[in-house]
């Protein structure tokens, strides 16, 4: 039975314990229990009553495509709500297979404390000086990290943006390869582990198998056809792992929804420049890999090793939303430079939406030219000094950004950067960024599916009908699949196969031995979210909060001269209750 393991970050103490009351959830669900029922909605996100939970899935540890995901959950200290953010890497397999469904990070260090590592091994949980990485990005304190505890660990780590506790800090994990690729981008929660004063958590499950199935037999069949629903889709089967994410750059720039210099357009010229298409193509020529694993297990391979000139490795998971905020967002065409900010971001630790988003407040006040990327990568480099004040405004993301230097186009929601979607020409993802308990995410509710790709169902992107309905369903469903470990472009199969949910609840049920439903999944999700909503309306958040900038209702998005026309009130039938 996995068991969730508390640590005390101020006195070095720590201790298992039974599920309990969390018996059954995992994942997004898990995190955001805890949170609620442990964080006070009114601290402030960066104190000690705050805690960060790194929580495995459900289905995670074991032979299940694709269900190596991990949530982090905490209270933001960017938005100010409850968060939790996603990512690849090796850490939530190897959490579960130590026998561990959750890490909670309690209570703070003093100010002047040092920065500690925390090892867990089978044998138990150390912890040791992170002195000779601090200050370090988080490519250097991985090849430390990897010559001190071995090659086959995985580490949860924050860059300099973390240690000083900036709002747009990431937490990254480890690849397969050990690089610190993969990122819980959103939300600041690096800046919570930096408050905790946790440079780096290292796992090593040396002697540790999967986790055993209640009914290994039928687990095998459900995990085989699951499996094959993956494979024989046309986006998780082949589109993604041909091209990645990055695919959508010219498909939502010809549906005229590629926010383009700050918002102003839905079309950018060199779209084809930094596109899907043109990433493998150089990714081919140069001799980097196109097809890549975010985790073991993984069997969509959507990310890449993107190379430089030389054929250096440069960055790895270079997905869409990425590319589109270094890329039309700040009309930066050069996709040499749009991975060099992607890499910086990485080993800084920071989100690239928010960060992508901070530049155009940045180009905006013309602190650098619009479409410059070599100046971009000198000014988010800049981040890394604790000194530099210029760094320090740009780690603190969009919002902050935009007022430190008077900008009033801020494309943001709860305080978090919008991503790369304009929530006028795809009207479901609106609804999402409104209302999804996260501030501005396009994951939380990706009605992209619907409103452009047409998978799962055909629903106009430019109209109102529909859009709030396809965007509460897809919230639940989202919900669900975080909780159970899984990545979220699952759904594209699920969505297209009537046999998706079922073998999902068939996984489950042959995991514990204990029945499991359809309505059970669906259960799952709707629970997760309430608890979220709970805690925002206890943090003080009201329909008030749920709209988008004006800007996107008063200016009209060519081609399709489309506005934002939505209410605030009317936003509130997309929450569940």
């Amino acid at each position: 039975m996995s068991k969730i393991l508390r640590i005390n970050t101020r006195t070095k103490e720590f201790h298992f314990e039974e599920l309990g009351k969390y018996l059954g959830l995992g994942g997004r669900a898990l995190t955001s229990r805890i949170v609620l029922d442990e964080v006070p909605a009114t601290a402030h996100a960066l104190s000690a009553a705050n805690k960060l939970v790194a929580a495995a899935g459900v289905l995670t540890g074991t032979i299940v495509a694709n269900s190596g995901r991990v949530s982090l959950g905490a209270k933001s200290p960017l938005t100010g709500t409850i968060k939790e953010s996603n990512s690849g890497g090796q850490f939530a397999q190897k959490l579960a297979k130590l026998g561990i469904l959750a890490i909670v990070l309690e209570d703070k260090p003093e100010a002047d404390a040092p920065f500690t590592n925390i090892i867990i091994t089978k044998d138990g949980v150390k912890f040791e000086a992170a002195d000779e990485l601090i200050g370090l990005g988080t490519y250097a304190s991985m090849d430390k990290i990897l010559a001190k505890y071995g090659p086959k660990t995985g580490t949860m780590l924050i860059g300099p943006a973390g240690e000083t506790c900036r709002m747009a800090a990431s937490v990254q994990f480890s690849d397969p390869e050990g690089r610190p690729s993969r990122a819980a981008g959103r939300g600041g929660l690096g800046a919570v582990m930096g408050s905790k004063k946790v440079k780096a958590i290292v796992l090593d499950d040396a002697g540790c198998g999967m986790l055993p199935a209640a009914d290994p037999e039928k687990f095998k069949a459900a995990a085989k056809r699951w499996a094959q629903i993956l494979l024989g889709h046309p986006v998780t089967g082949q589109g993604l792992p041909a091209f990645g994410t990055a695919i959508l750059v010219n498909i939502i720039n010809e549906a005229g929804a590629l926010p383009t210099k700050n918002f102003r357009e839905g079309r950018f010229e060199h779209a084809a420049a930094i596109s899907g298409e043109a990433i493998a193509e150089t990714i081919t020529k140069r001799g980097g890999k196109v097809k890549h694993g975010c985790h073991t297990g993984c069997v969509i391979q959507c990310s890449q090793e993107y190379v430089d000139k030389q054929g250096k490795y440069l960055t790895s998971g270079f997905e869409y939303e990425t590319v589109w905020a270094f890329g039309a967002d700040t009309l930066i065409k050069d996709l040499d430079d749009i991975a060099m900010l992607d890499r910086t971001c990485d080993d800084m630790g920071m989100d690239t939406i928010d960060l992508g988003n901070a530049l155009a407040m940045a180009m905006e006040a013309g602190i650098v030219p619009w479409g410059d990327g070599k100046a971009a990568v000198k000014l988010l480099q800049r981040v890394g000094d604790k000194n530099d004040s210029l760094g320090r405004i740009m780690g603190n993301g969009t919002g902050f950004a935009a007022q430190a230097f008077g900008v009033d186009r801020v494309p943001v929601v709860k305080n978090q950067a919008l991503p790369a979607y304009d929530p006028r020409s795809v009207k479901g993802i609106g609804v999402t960024y409104c209302t999804t308990t996260q501030g501005a995410d396009h994951t939380a509710g990706y009605a992209v599916c619907q409103n452009i790709l047409k998978v799962g169902g055909d629903v106009s992107p430019t109209g109102k009908e529909g859009q709030i309905e396809i965007s509460k369903n897809l919230q639940i469903a989202t919900a669900a699949v975080d909780s159970l470990g899984l990545c979220l472009f699952v759904a594209f199969a699920v969505l297209d196969n009537a046999d998706g949910v079922p073998c999902i609840a068939d996984l489950v049920a042959a995991l514990t031995g204990k029945p499991y439903t359809v309505d059970d999944v669906v259960a799952l999700g709707v629970a997760c979210l309430k608890d979220e909503i709970a805690f925002n309306t206890a943090a003080g958040f009201t329909a008030k909060d749920d709209q988008l900038p004006d800007f996107f209702r008063t200016e009209k998005l060519m081609p399709h001269g489309t506005t934002w026309d939505f209410t605030a009130e009317e936003m509130q039938a997309a929450k569940v209750s």
